[in-house]
């Protein structure tokens, strides 16, 4: 547990020294938000991996804990550092539109939670991962005290009515922000907003889309906004994307067949937050929620989902092969080309009656034979195929009748 306290600590301490500028814009709502998102912090330091950020990268984005709608660019472990962008034209600039990989964490909604969730799926993917912070915000508080953060799947829509204090309490712009007016946010949060707009986009194209707990409804809620406001882009990204949710449950579109869920064998927190008509498509034994690899019971993200993309793969590779192997001749021609192998004219090993003549012993000086029986006549067979008929006086190769 120590990298995951220690990245834990450096979280909070770089968040100490930015709350003086914090103040200076809506200081009421950041006074009064700061506990619960410190508080949240330190939940997705038990709920997610953490220990992959680096001490440099967990300082970078401690100012934006809470920052609703940012988006991150998270390479593989071994890869550069993340970045941090407050809009979408950013993003796309800084070289997202070569990213295929969208995912949203839950739980306690942190920028810090939601870079350990994309580092496990870039770990797996081996290449960078777009993220989305969902933030916590009034609207959260309001939600969670009426059982929402229990029960997010059944109560979600309470979240999005009360978005409208979260716009008019003075919160920073962060994602899609400039495209929302307080009509929209009375039916999407500025997460799912920001979410829909990056699969709307042209300039994007996903190939994978991921999500954890509370992120599986912000992912469905984009999806369902975009089927209905934009059936041409939702067809094409059903035609290419894959998506896999962990530890909840949640109905997508129709038109997205491609769906995978994970959830954890004692997880009991995804089941009461999930649809109970839709069944697991992967269950992982003996874990539970979280995916902090440093608790005992955690559920192995990377280790999931590379093993489901090595599964999507396997079918091409094996087909491909199969393609251009050449296909078993028929039994009947394979039959008709060893029986037209001609023989000798004067088989060695049987020759017949009339061949003997006079020279041939007679029938009767053969005390060995009976008197009515010829000499047998034996036909081998070359190779095991049914036996060759003997060659007649004609000349005529054998087998020529059989076919």
């Amino acid at each position: 547990m120590f990298p995951t306290a220690f990245t834990h600590n450096i979280t909070q301490f770089a968040r100490i020294l930015s709350l003086p500028e914090r103040l200076q814009n809506t200081p009421l709502r950041n006074l009064s938000l700061e506990t619960l998102r410190r508080r949240n912090t330190t939940l997705d330091s038990l709920f997610y991996d953490i220990k992959t950020i680096t001490p440099e990268e967990a300082f970078y984005i401690s100012d934006s804990l809470a920052a609703e709608g940012a988006i991150l660019i998270v390479p593989p472990s071994d890869g550069p550092l993340l970045k941090l962008f407050d809009t979408l034209d950013e993003f796309i600039i800084a070289g997202g539109d070569k990213i295929d990989i969208l995912a949203v964490a839950g739980v306690g909604s942190s920028a810090l939670g939601s870079a350990a969730f994309a580092r496990n799926i870039a770990n797996a993917a081996g290449r960078p991962v777009a993220v989305v912070v969902s933030g916590y915000g009034l609207a959260d508080v309001a939600t969670e005290a009426l059982g929402g953060y229990f029960l997010f799947g059944y109560l979600n829509q309470i979240r999005h009515t009360f978005e409208i204090l979260d716009e008019f309490s003075g919160r920073p712009k962060f994602g899609a922000a400039p495209r929302l007016d307080p009509e929209r946010l009375a039916s999407r949060s500025l997460d799912t907003q920001t979410v829909r707009a990056m699969l709307a986009d042209p300039r994007l194209s996903f190939r994978l889309l991921t999500g954890h707990s509370k992120g599986n409804l912000v992912l469905s809620e984009a999806l369902y906004d975009l089927a209905e406001t934009d059936a041409a882009a939702a067809e094409k990204l059903a035609l290419n994307a894959k998506i896999v949710t962990f530890s909840a449950r949640i109905a997508m579109p129709p038109l997205f067949k491609d769906v995978v869920d994970v959830m954890g064998g004692w997880d009991w927190f995804g089941e009461i937050n999930s649809r109970t008509f839709i069944h697991n498509d992967e269950v992982v034994p003996q874990a539970w929620h979280h995916t902090n690899t440093e608790l005992p019971s955690h559920l192995p993200v990377t280790a999931v989902l590379r093993e489901i993309l090595a599964r999507a793969e396997a079918p091409e590779e094996v087909a491909q092969p199969a393609a251009t192997a050449p296909e078993a001749a028929p039994a009947e021609p394979v039959q008709a080309a060893i029986s037209t192998v001609p023989a000798p004219e004067e088989p060695p090993f049987a020759p017949s009656v009339e061949e003997q003549g006079e020279e041939q012993p007679s029938l009767e000086t053969s005390p060995a034979q009976p008197e009515s029986s010829p000499t047998p006549v034996v036909a081998v067979a070359p190779a095991p195929h049914p036996p060759m008929r003997r060659a007649p006086r004609s000349g005529k190769r054998p087998g020529s009748k059989a076919r």
